[in-house]
């Protein structure tokens, strides 16, 4: 068994995908550099693709006043690598995003989003309808909310911003 620290500016290590990366480079010294470590590329859309915006509506600022957005591409995920995924997302949550009081972080499967500007909005949770990760059937926040009262990992989030006249909500081009 060994114990691994993880610096604060080391969150890459923070999942065995991370930790295994940077281990590499002493499992075989002698190998270029460029072998060892993923390359991540940052790239403009296609000429007849526009770039990808999302529009912040100023009403988040009651709520959650800054956002963040990246679309990832090529990306297969196996069940076991979108566990450590979620797994490295939730982690995330509990250290930079102060349990996500600071910030939170949602991933979606852009493939299923219809092209077009995203807007980031805040509305009442009643106005807000959805189905959820890991929930059967489409139901509005209220009634979410209710709902994850009894979930064993997300009912300690819900205070955050339970007693909010507004919760924030991103949208695509069909809602």
């Amino acid at each position: 068994m060994y114990k691994i620290e993880v610096p604060a500016n080391r969150y890459d290590l923070l999942c065995l995908e991370g930790i295994s990366t940077a281990l590499k480079c002493y499992l075989n010294p002698k190998a270029s550099e460029s072998t060892l470590i993923p390359d991540y590329k940052l790239s403009k859309p296609e000429k007849k693709q526009k770039l990808q915006r999302v529009i912040v509506k100023p009403e988040t600022k009651q709520v959650r006043q800054y956002v963040v957005g990246a679309v990832l591409k090529n990306i297969k995920f196996t069940e076991q690598s979108y566990n450590s995924f979620i797994d490295l997302q939730d982690k995330l949550h509990q250290n930079i995003c102060r349990r996500r009081t600071l910030c939170s972080m949602g991933t979606h499967d852009y493939d299923k989003v219809a092209k077009g500007d995203i807007t980031y909005e805040a509305l009442p949770p009643k106005d807000i309808k959805f189905k959820a990760l890991k929930q059967t059937e489409e139901m509005n926040c209220e009634q979410l909310f209710t709902k994850l009262k009894d979930d064993q990992m997300l009912k300690k989030y819900l205070h955050i911003i339970e007693d909010s006249p507004v919760f924030p909500v991103f949208y695509d081009k069909k809602r």
